[in-house]
């Protein structure tokens, strides 16, 4: 790219595509960086060659995005799909991987719009094959229109869970049953934000329909589970579970687990980016103001990336965040951004409404976040148990790095991805730590594995 771009934008999702299509509209030269063959990201993957047949699963949420992605092909922003952000130095040089090359772009300003992942959820057997997240199922049906072998068991807690079972239904897969951990004691607890959520009733209204679709279907709900675990030596045979106090096996083909989804925090922890707790999710995220923007100067965070709020304020968010990068670049006044920005801020405030209750309604299994069973693996990648984690702690360690140095933990393919907030809230359990003072798993570029002929290939300064 043969240029200094005003804004880079990492993440071509709800977030980063509304961003996209604002900073053209003022002005600024925007360039559009992510992994996806497809803009969309998770919420809208696949969306521009989703199969008519498919509406009537998908919804009218979904297939909302569709005017989006069509603005931000229509923008002016530059789009580099297929490259993966692997590096970011200082002067804003972003260093991307694409196939075999490495290229090296450049900013005034950047904004993160990478989302959310799946939690983790390290219960024994997770790891044989036919045990995957109940989101990585419902990509792989927007994505390659694949559902899982039935019957099929969804296990966990969250607003996506039963969005997942609605989407099987919808597709005639058979489910055996829901499993889940949050129960009536949680709905209690969350009393309290219920008067703001009614504010935004049709988020309540839609539960209760997909309630209602996973109850006309027949499937078995139990609440209010435990000491889950997978069934089977070579492959997942179903689901064992503790339900008011009786143990319960239920057969299936496929296991769909889900804890909720936590930040992506790959970028901002990279760049140093101050953190904060939230602790009625337990997931950290970056500290951002109203604009989005970070502690770091510059940098910018749109959508769940900086707290899980969903598609909708992911977008609103996205123009907030350019609106004001496009003041600082000095585009026009302060009274200014503020008149354009006002009705996406009123309509961010009333969207976030109703998260609290959410957030109190579906709390992670306390099982999930720290698994009992020492023999339950945790890090995938190198192979480690919860048995060896709890051991480096019993001998002193006290942070995920000197767990990672210790029993090399984190140290796979995917860089403590899929142990890291494990681990953290093991130290803080095993030590009866405030896990605030424990802090992040530490990240480091590269940001994925690169080969050194990768390295060799690198353009530097301001080509590509």
């Amino acid at each position: 790219m043969d240029k200094l771009y005003d804004l880079i934008i990492v993440g071509a999702g709800p977030g980063g595509l509304a961003a996209a299509v604002t900073a053209d509209k003022l002005g600024l030269s925007a360039l559009v960086v992510d992994e996806q063959p497809e803009p969309g990201g998770q919420i809208y993957r696949s969306i521009e060659r989703s199969l008519p047949e498919n509406a009537h699963v998908l919804g009218k949420d979904y297939f909302a995005g569709k005017q989006l992605v069509d603005e931000f092909r229509a923008s002016g922003a530059v789009y580099m799909p297929n490259n993966t952000v692997w590096n970011i130095e200082d002067s804003f040089n972003v260093d991307t991987v694409v196939t075999d090359t490495l290229h090296r772009v450049r900013a005034r300003q950047l904004l993160f719009s990478v989302g959310a992942v799946e939690r983790p959820v390290p219960i024994p057997n997770w790891t044989l094959p036919g045990v995957m997240g109940a989101a990585a199922a419902d990509i792989l049906f927007k994505s390659a229109d694949m559902v899982p072998e039935g019957p099929v068991v969804l296990a966990g807690s969250g607003p996506l869970l039963l969005l997942a079972a609605c989407h099987l239904i919808d597709n005639g897969v058979e489910i055996a049953a829901m499993v889940e951990t949050s129960g009536m004691r949680d709905y209690l607890k969350a009393i309290p934000h219920l008067p703001g959520a009614l504010r935004r009733s049709s988020y309540l209204f839609k539960g209760l329909q997909m309630k209602y679709a996973v109850k006309r279907a027949g499937v078995p709900v139990y609440t209010g589970c435990r000491d889950l675990s997978i069934i089977g030596k070579e492959q997942a045979e179903g689901l064992r579970f503790t339900c008011r106090g009786k143990k319960k096996e239920v057969p299936a083909a496929t296991v769909l687990l889900h804890e909720g989804v936590i930040p992506n925090l790959r970028l901002t922890q990279l760049l140093n980016c101050e953190h904060e707790w939230y602790a009625p999710q337990r997931y950290w995220r970056p500290v951002l103001d109203q604009w989005g923007r970070t502690s770091v100067p510059g940098i910018s965070v749109a959508g769940d990336g900086g707290g899980i709020f969903g598609g909708q304020v992911a977008e609103v968010a996205g123009h907030i965040a350019a609106i004001n990068i496009a003041y600082q670049l000095d585009k026009f006044t302060d009274s200014e951004r503020d008149r354009l920005a006002q009705p996406y801020l009123n309509k961010a405030k009333r969207e976030k409404l109703i998260r609290p209750f959410l957030d109190h309604v579906f709390p992670p299994n306390r099982q999930a976040l720290v698994p009992p069973d020492d023999e339950t693996v945790v890090c995938r990648c190198e192979e480690l148990t919860a048995g060896q984690i709890r051991e480096a702690i019993a001998q002193g360690a006290r942070h995920p790095s000197q767990i990672k140095i210790q029993t090399r933990a984190g140290m796979g393919p995917c860089q403590g991805r899929m142990c890291a907030t494990t681990i953290t809230e093991m130290i803080a359990d095993s030590c009866s730590l405030d896990i605030t003072t424990i802090g992040l798993h530490k990240t480091r570029s590269p940001q994925q594995s690169l080969t050194i002929e990768q390295f060799a290939s690198l353009e530097l300064g301001e080509s590509s």
